[in-house]
């Protein structure tokens, strides 16, 4: 009884978000009466908050630092839309061109952040604010309140799918469909999607089982069998429910492999380099982190210089979803992305987060939209509700640094 006590609460305090993330959908799934389920919707909740978790890997880099926020990525977004407008319509550039332009300059927008932050040492809510002005202004004297068609490439990456390598559709040769009274064609799942979920869960359990197996080999504590195994088949049932769902409608979408290359990477570099383990030291205790021999300024410069990298990210991602660039992109991403840090698990004073936690946070945000909106709920009782499960978030870790500081 212990055993099984001190594994639900190991599992509980390690995956709560998820088991909120599942709660949460079964409770819309409910009062949807199952619409939230719709392969549709399934594929539409990936690419309408596509831009939320790629903003949030970044923030959540910030929060690690020291419970820092970057408040002006909303305007990058803008400024990055209006470059690619400016580019690839008004001066007819490729459209790739443009693409790694408008790149580049969301890059350029987080040096100059990250030089004032860690070089001049104006704080960076102080700086990010500025920047928020400054790159929305810039975003709107290129696009002159005007809204500017993009290319094709553009909505492909915005809102397309991986082509599958067997058709979707076969002819009805015989014409039995339409005496049936159905379509002249007969939909299948899409293989191509079938196959990657197979392949990324067996790896997953692979991956999983060398792990520990590599932990235990060098005399590290290690988790039961039967706990890894039940581990192992609940996320073979996820993955494989996940990308069966999307097989049902148009296969896997283009910004689902870049959250996926983008989340593999980041999680490496937290988790598996020198600067990862420098993130988390400078938001355990600064002085101590820079007493040790890590660069804080390097590292601040780095820090936002990425989160513009990946703010421009988002607005080639946005402009997609648009197929424009348009002057009111932009609003409040960066609230979104910071209260998904936060309800993922992110310590408002830094130093504790993951970027999994970033990427559920971010899918708990995105259900709640869809499932309010669904039902019918006003758009500003939408904001009350987000704003409320943010501020638990923070408090519930707020409650729980308190409560280890008295043990």
């Amino acid at each position: 009884m212990n055993k099984l006590k001190e594994f639900f609460n190991h599992n509980m305090r390690k995956y709560g978000m998820l088991f909120a993330l599942i709660v949460i959908m079964i409770f819309f799934g409910i009062v949807t009466q199952g619409r939230l389920f719709l392969p549709r919707n399934v594929s539409m909740l990936v690419r309408q908050n596509a831009y939320v978790l790629i903003l949030a890997i970044g923030m959540m880099l910030c929060i690690l630092t020291g419970g820092n926020i970057d408040l002006s990525v909303g305007s990058v977004v803008v400024l990055v839309g209006a470059m690619s407008g400016l580019m690839a319509h008004t001066l007819g550039l490729p459209p790739w061109l443009a693409i790694v332009i408008s790149l580049l300059t969301g890059l350029l927008a987080g040096m100059w952040q990250g030089f004032w932050i860690a070089f001049v040492k104006v704080p960076p809510f102080i700086t990010t604010l500025a920047g928020m002005l400054i790159f929305r202004g810039i975003g709107n004297l290129i696009l002159n309140s005007n809204t500017l068609p993009l290319p094709q490439l553009y909505k492909t990456i915005g809102g397309g799918s991986i082509p599958d390598i067997a058709p979707n559709t076969v002819p009805d040769f015989m014409g039995v469909s339409r005496l049936l009274g159905l379509e002249s064609t007969v939909s299948f799942l899409n293989v191509t999607t079938l196959i990657v979920g197979i392949l990324l869960s067996v790896i997953y359990v692979i991956f999983l089982m060398l792990n520990r197996n590599s932990k235990k080999r060098r005399g590290y504590e290690v988790s039961a069998l039967g706990s890894v195994i039940a581990k192992a088949a609940g996320f073979f049932i996820v993955i494989n429910l996940f990308t069966y769902w999307l097989a049902m409608d148009e296969g896997i979408p283009i910004l689902l492999i870049i959250l996926a290359v983008l989340f593999a990477l980041y999680t490496f570099i937290t988790t598996k380099t020198i600067p990862g383990r420098h993130l988390y030291a400078m938001g355990g205790n600064a002085k101590a982190a820079e007493l040790s021999g890590v660069n804080i300024k390097k590292m601040m410069f780095l820090v936002y210089s990425n989160m513009g990298l990946l703010a421009a990210i988002a607005g080639i991602v946005v402009a997609g979803r648009l197929n424009s660039a348009s002057p009111d992109a932009g609003k409040n991403f960066e609230l979104d992305a910071i209260g998904a840090c936060f309800i993922g698990g992110a310590s408002a004073y830094g130093g504790i987060g993951t970027i999994w936690g970033a990427m559920v946070g971010g899918f708990i945000m995105g259900v709640m939209n869809n499932g309010m909106s669904m039902i019918g709920f006003d758009v500003f009782g939408q904001q009350v509700a987000k704003g409320l499960v943010v501020l638990l978030a923070v408090a519930f870790d707020t409650y729980s640094k308190s409560k280890s500081k008295i043990k």
